[in-house]
């Protein structure tokens, strides 16, 4: 009995932690699934603290792990793991069960888990946290008792000090399509034998009292200016596989509105990419971007700010190129605002926080 406790210490223990690391490698991304959620069940009132959510979120899992490997504390640990890990499975399983959401970022963008093996692995989670909490009173911790606190408290500021530099420097692991490397326009592309979802488009409308509902292909043969739209719903026909390109919906257009994805790749010589999503608190780097500006016309290197606040970049920034998109894509592509992409066509180079300036200067200045 007490290997069999040891052996699921450990596998709970480390799996708490690695999915605590990994996420905490990305808090934003995990911030962002949070309002995934909150906005499908109409909470977005909670969008502003989400990112204080999922870094005391990724905090807990972390030390909670560390705390059931070294047997610390069994009896309140298993009962808090227990009320985290059904508040789990309640969210994989809403993700599985409606299909509002595909993934549920467990192991963030690293491993993307979908709803059916997250699910899974929750319910296998909670069924060894539940061994934990009826067998805890044999479970003795491996630490005196102010060692094992001291050991966690080092646990916790090593994983916030990491969470804090990531949020400023970018991923440690960048497992985002947009990371250095990547080919933009081949993530773009749809993979060989991709088959997509099948939808039929259902509109109900209402005549004479009546509401009345039909799909695409079947309008009453009298429909006219006499009939008032009530509402649309797409209905899942036939499952695809599942197959679909990285990127989806990358564009960048001009302050007209124009596509000029293409024209911006087709450029023979690398150049800057500046995604900044908005344009707020621009004076802690409208200085550094100056620098930045000064060190690429030295290089004939083009910069291109990419924003989803056009109007007031073009106000700050007259003299620069300017080109629009949306925010979401932002704010996928770059975690941080706003981070330098350093292409050659539709390939990244590099990708660098405004914090790291040094940095970037240097990349411009290597350029031949």
């Amino acid at each position: 009995m007490k290997t069999f406790l040891l052996i699921v210490r450990w596998v709970v223990g480390l799996l708490f932690i690695f999915s605590g690391l990994i996420k905490a490698n990305d808090p934003l991304g995990l911030s962002y699934k949070m309002q995934e959620f909150f906005e499908v069940w109409g909470w977005d009132a909670l969008n502003a603290y989400t990112l204080s959510f999922a870094l005391l979120m990724n905090l807990f899992e972390v030390v909670a792990g560390v705390a059931v490997i070294i047997g610390w504390r069994m009896k309140l640990v298993s009962w808090l793991l227990l009320v985290l890990i059904v508040f789990f499975t309640f969210l994989t399983g809403y993700a599985l069960l409606s299909g509002k959401i595909k993934t549920c970022g467990c192991f963030g963008d690293c491993i993307p888990l979908t709803a059916a093996q997250s699910f899974g692995k929750d319910l296998f989670l909670l069924t060894l946290i539940l061994v934990l909490l009826v067998t805890g009173k044999r479970i003795h911790s491996s630490f005196k008792s102010f060692t094992a606190i001291v050991l966690l408290l080092i646990v916790a500021m090593g994983t916030s000090a990491g969470q804090w530099y990531v949020l400023e420097h970018l991923p440690l692991v960048d497992c985002l399509p947009y990371k250095k490397g990547n080919d933009i326009a081949e993530q773009m592309k749809t993979p060989a034998g991709a088959v997509p979802d099948s939808f039929s488009i259902v509109f109900t409308y209402q005549k004479n009292g009546r509401q009345l509902s039909f799909d695409q292909s079947n309008f009453p043969a009298d429909f006219d200016s006499t009939y008032t739209y009530i509402d649309r719903k797409d209905i899942l026909v036939k499952k695809g596989n599942g197959l679909q390109a990285k990127i989806v919906d990358f564009s960048l257009q001009t302050l007209s509105g124009m596509d000029t994805t293409a024209a911006v790749f087709a450029q023979p010589n690398p150049y800057l990419l500046v995604m900044a999503n908005h344009m707020e608190h621009t004076n802690d780097w409208i200085n550094g971007f100056a620098e930045v500006v000064l060190a690429a016309a030295q290089k004939n290197l083009s910069i291109i700010l990419v924003t989803a606040d056009a109007d007031k970049a073009v106000t700050l920034f007259p003299n620069t190129i300017i080109v629009k998109c949306d925010a979401i894509v932002i704010k996928t592509a770059a975690r941080v605002t706003p981070t330098y992409f350093l292409m050659q066509r539709s390939t990244v180079l590099d990708k660098i926080s405004y914090v790291d300036l040094k940095k970037v200067l240097q990349k411009i200045n290597s350029l031949k």
